[in-house]
C-alpha cells in the first residue's frame, strides 16, 4: 500500500523569460535535482506551480513531465488538481489517475466560501470518481474557507481521503485532527515542520526544497528517526530562508527570482504575479549569501563579491 511520509518539493513551473511557454526541459532537469537532493515526491499544478495560471494543455504537459521524469528517479507525484468547481475537479482527478500520478492535490474550494457541509460533499464526490489517493489542502489564506478538524475527520473515512497537506499555520489544528483521526498530516508551512512533527505530522510540502532539497529531506528523516536534537539542527539551519525568503512577496515570486539569483533561471511569474523588485532581490541575495546556498553552474556560494555583482546588474538594468 502506498504511504505518505516525508518531503514532498512543490514544483515550480519554469516558464520562458515571457512567461508565454512552458519550459518542459526545465522542469524535467528542476525534477532529477530534487531527485539528487533525496525528496520523497514532487507536487507539479500546486500554488508553487502557479496552477491558475495553466491552461489544460499546459496543466497535461506538466503532469506528463512529472511522471514521467520523477517515477523512473523513485520520486510519488502527487498532482494538483484541485478547483472551486466540483465538476472540474473531478475532471482533474481523473486527468491525473489517467496521468499516472500516485495522488492529487484537492484545495479546497476558493471563492465560493462553501459551508462545511458542501466542502464534505465536494471532495467526496472527488473521491468517489475515481480510485486514486486524494490529499487534502487546507490553506485558509488562500481559500477563504478552513477545513474544521471535524470535517476532516468525516472525510478521513473514506479509504481514498489518505493525506492533508496543513497549511493553516495553526498548531492547534494539526493537533484536533490528530486527536480526531490517523489522516496522515503533511506541514503545508516550511518553517513549521519540526512544530508540526511534535503533534503527529509526518513531514511536509515544502517551497524551499525547489533551492535545498538535501536540507529539507534530511530535517524529514530526522523526524522519521525521532532524534529531537537533530531535528532542531535541521529546522534552525531552514528556519532564516524559510521565514525569510516567503515573508518578502506573494509565492513563488521570491522562489523564482531566488533560483534565478543561482544559476537555475526557470523564467518569469505570469500575471497578475509580477517580478521581485529591486530591494526585494537584493534582500534574497543576502538570504542565499547567509543560507550558505552553492551555485548551481560555479558550485560556490552567492555571497560577497558574487552578492555585489548581483546588485551591479541589477542596478545596470541587465538581465540575468
Amino acid at each position: 500500500m502506498l504511504t505518505f511520509a516525508g518531503a514532498y518539493t512543490a514544483l515550480i513551473t519554469p516558464f520562458s523569460r515571457d512567461g508565454a511557454t512552458v519550459d518542459l526541459p526545465r522542469l524535467a532537469e528542476h525534477i532529477h535535482f530534487q531527485a539528487k537532493g533525496g525528496v520523497r515526491g514532487i507536487v507539479p499544478c500546486g500554488t508553487t506551480g502557479e496552477a491558475p495560471t495553466l491552461d489544460e494543455h499546459e496543466h497535461i504537459a506538466v503532469v506528463e513531465c512529472a511522471v514521467k521524469t520523477g517515477r523512473p528517479l523513485g520520486l510519488q507525484v502527487i498532482a494538483g488538481a484541485g478547483s472551486n468547481s466540483t465538476s472540474h475537479a473531478i475532471h482533474l482527478h481523473k486527468l491525473a489517475a489517467s496521468l499516472g500520478a500516485h495522488a492529487s492535490l484537492q484545495v479546497t474550494p476558493y471563492y465560493n466560501k462553501p459551508s462545511q457541509e458542501g466542502i464534505y460533499q465536494h471532495f467526496m464526490a472527488i473521491a468517489d470518481s475515481a480510485e486514486l489517493p486524494i490529499v487534502l489542502y487546507n490553506i485558509p489564506g488562500r481559500s477563504a474557507v478552513v477545513i474544521t478538524p471535524e470535517t476532516i475527520e468525516r472525510l478521513s473515512k473514506h479509504p481514498n481521503i489518505v493525506a492533508l497537506k496543513e497549511a493553516t499555520g495553526l498548531m492547534d489544528s494539526a493537533s484536533e485532527i490528530r486527536r480526531r483521526c490517523s489522516i496522515v498530516i503533511l506541514s503545508g508551512d516550511d518553517s513549521l515542520t519540526a512544530s508540526f512533527a511534535a503533534v503527529g505530522a509526518v513531514g511536509v510540502v515544502s517551497v524551499v526544497s525547489n533551492l535545498v532539497p538535501d536540507r529539507v529531506a534530511q530535517l524529514c528523516r530526522n523526524i522519521a528517526n525521532n532524534d529531537l536534537a537533530a531535528v532542531r539542527d535541521s529546522h534552525e539551519n531552514l528556519f532564516g530562508l524559510s521565514r525569510g525568503l516567503l515573508s518578502l512577496d506573494v509565492n513563488p515570486v521570491p522562489l523564482k527570482c531566488a533560483m534565478e539569483l543561482l544559476g537555475r533561471d526557470t523564467g518569469s511569474v505570469r500575471l497578475p504575479l509580477v517580478r521581485a523588485s529591486d530591494a526585494i532581490r537584493s534582500t534574497i541575495a543576502t538570504l542565499i549569501q547567509e543560507a550558505r546556498i552553492s551555485n548551481a553552474h560555479e558550485g560556490e556560494n552567492v555571497g560577497g563579491h558574487e552578492a555585489a555583482s548581483l546588485n551591479k546588474s541589477r542596478k545596470a538594468g541587465a538581465t540575468l
